[in-house]
Parts: C-alpha cells; sequence; structure tokens
C-alpha cells in the first residue's frame, strides 16, 4: 500500500513510501481509507512542538481518517465488511475519565494514523461515520468538530439561550460556530478579518467583533451582552487571551481552553478569576462513547463541514503546508481524487 511516513521531525521528512498491507488481530478492522484532514496538532507533531518526547520514527501521521472496513478480526461484533467508518484519535479512551497514558495510545503520532491507503483500528477506536456526510466531511470530525462537543456538552452542558464566544475562524472555530448555533445558543464571533465574520455570520454567529478595530474585545464583548458576559468561551489562542477570555466571562461562566497559537503559557490575574468564580477546563478531545453520541446527533442536527481546500494523497505536503499557512475551514486529503 502507498502511505506517508515522517522520519524525523520538519516537514522535508514526510516521505511517501510503499508498506505492507497490515494485518489484524482478533479484534481489529482494516479500513480502507478514503479521506483525511489536517489539525494545528498534525503541523505541531511534524515540527516537534506536539509531545515529541513520545515519537518513535518513522511513524504514519494524522490522526482524522474516513473510509470504509474491509476486514474484520474474528471478534469483532460492531462493525461489517462495507461499513463506513471514521476514527476516534484516543484509541483507549472509551468513557469516564482519562488515564495518565491516554496520549500514548493516540492516533497519528504513538499509533500509526490515517495517511495511508489502509489503517488498522481496534474496533472501539472507530465509530460509524453519519449517514448524512460523506467520507470527506466525515474527516473533518474527530478533533475540530469533537472537541467543540465535548467542551460544550459534556462539560459545559450548554442550553438554548446560552451566549458563546468564539475565536478566530480557524477549522475548530467554525465548527464551534456551527455546533453553538445549532443547540440553539447566541454566538460572538471574533476575527481580525471583516470578510470572515461576515462567514461567519453566514454559518450562525449572530454578533461578531473585530479584534483588530477592537484591540480591547473583552470590553465589546460586555457591551454586546449588556454587561452580563458570556456563559461558554472556546479559548484557542491562549497566552494573553485567557486573562481577557476571564473578563468577558459571565459569573460562573465556562472556559474550555482548546489551542495555543499564540502561548502556551499565560498569566493571569488571580481576583479577576475568583471574582467571575471562572470555570477554567483544560480539553483534549473526549471519550468513545462521547464521539458516537456526537456522530448520532450530526444526523439530526443541520451542520455542513467547512471545507476551505481538498488535495489528493500526492499532494500530501501541499496540504500541510496550507495548513501551516492557515484556513477558513478545514484541509482534506481525498485519496481518490
Amino acid at each position: 500500500m502507498k502511505a506517508w511516513q515522517l522520519e524525523n521531525f520538519g516537514l522535508d521528512n514526510l516521505k511517501q513510501v510503499e508498506l505492507e498491507k497490515p494485518e489484524i488481530a482478533e479484534d481489529q478492522i482494516l479500513i480502507k481509507v478514503n479521506s483525511v484532514s489536517l489539525n494545528y496538532r498534525d503541523t505541531a507533531i511534524v515540527e516537534g512542538i506536539y509531545t515529541p518526547e513520545l515519537l518513535k520514527f518513522p511513524f504514519i501521521p494524522v490522526s482524522d481518517a474516513s473510509g470504509i472496513v474491509v476486514e474484520i478480526g474474528s471478534k469483532v461484533t460492531k462493525f461489517k465488511k462495507g461499513d463506513r467508518v471514521t476514527s476516534h484519535m484516543f484509541t483507549k479512551w472509551l468513557d469516564g475519565k482519562p488515564k495518565s497514558d491516554e496520549q500514548s495510545h493516540a492516533l497519528g503520532a504513538t499509533v500509526d494514523g490515517g495517511l495511508s491507503e489502509y489503517m488498522v483500528l481496534n474496533e472501539n477506536a472507530a465509530v460509524f461515520s453519519p449517514e448524512t456526510l460523506t467520507d470527506n466531511q466525515s474527516s473533518t470530525l474527530p478533533v475540530a468538530a469533537f472537541v467543540n462537543w465535548f467542551s460544550l456538552v459534556e462539560y459545559g452542558n450548554i442550553k438554548a439561550g446560552d451566549k458563546v464566544l468564539v475565536q478566530g475562524t480557524g477549522g475548530v472555530s467554525i465548527f464551534a460556530i456551527q455546533i453553538a448555533s445549532a443547540l440553539g445558543a447566541e454566538v460572538i464571533a471574533t476575527s481580525s478579518s471583516d470578510e470572515k465574520l461576515e462567514k461567519a455570520k453566514e454559518l450562525g454567529a449572530s454578533k461578531v467583533i473585530n479584534y483588530k478595530t477592537h484591540p480591547d474585545w473583552e470590553k465589546e464583548v460586555q457591551k454586546l451582552t449588556n454587561g452580563k458576559g458570556v456563559e461558554h468561551i472556546v479559548e484557542v489562542v491562549g497566552g494573553s487571551s485567557i486573562a481577557k477570555s476571564i473578563d468577558a466571562l459571565a459569573f460562573q461562566g465556562h472556559i474550555y481552553v482548546i489551542g495555543f497559537l499564540e502561548n502556551m503559557e499565560a498569566n493571569v490575574n488571580l481576583f479577576a478569576l475568583l471574582a467571575k468564580q471562572a470555570r477554567i477546563q483544560g480539553v483534549n478531545l473526549g471519550h468513545h462513547r462521547a464521539f458516537e453520541d456526537f456522530n448520532k446527533a450530526l444526523d439530526q442536527i443541520n451542520i455542513d463541514p467547512v471545507i476551505d481546500t481538498v488535495y489528493s494523497f500526492d499532494q500530501a505536503k501541499e496540504a500541510y503546508e496550507h495548513q501551516m499557512k492557515g484556513a477558513f475551514g478545514k484541509i482534506v486529503i481525498d485519496f481518490n481524487k
């Protein structure tokens, strides 16, 4: 089979190779991969930023893949040949609290990922793809979409009428706008681009803030909410943004720290944190049970994943380069293109 392997840090070390098609164990399934999508995590792995101490070269990168089951192990009961499935990044986190070693069982890093014509998964590391979505669309779900669902639903118990602040218009943020608005929340979106903010409105944001025009965007949030603040903030920036998010928050509101685009470290005013009784939750995806719930829900709620550009399998490096530059929506690699 054709595959891409990362042989060392740096995009120049992502090489297309020929490998033997893998064999499966009794509790595993073999998937013919049709589509994968890229996340910030994938580029951070290539650049040596994300869990470099756990990586052993070479390995097949990319956690988010969709395709068709072509073989099943003798003890597999959940799937049959021909089923459309999508991968779950944390292959052993089934429900409840994560264990301390979940990172050691993560697709596209410590476990070979989906950037190959075939991939092997334990049956509990896959879910049925939504019937309403294509493989290209389904491949965008495991990280960028699911992390928002797990934050807002599992941690935040979001309800209709809640106010949600979403930072930026990257893949995670666009899904946050779509999911929150589909669940009946009022969404405030931020961006430095008026053009992208108009697109955010089309996707469900009811109010928008240009943070270049309004660098003190937290004050604008308070104005737009009549001084009450927002109940939920999808925090993807990190660094100095955390303090602003606390100021934009409603009392006992939730801040879901999903990313660290600006900086991995943040200075926080503890008095502001205490005064707001803020709930700051670090989010590193979620468990298998919730991902199954999310995929079932997608057949009921009307969400079309926003895909910026679709590349072919042979264009994997170009796809990574695009992801590193930023995109409005998701970058997808279609193996059948």
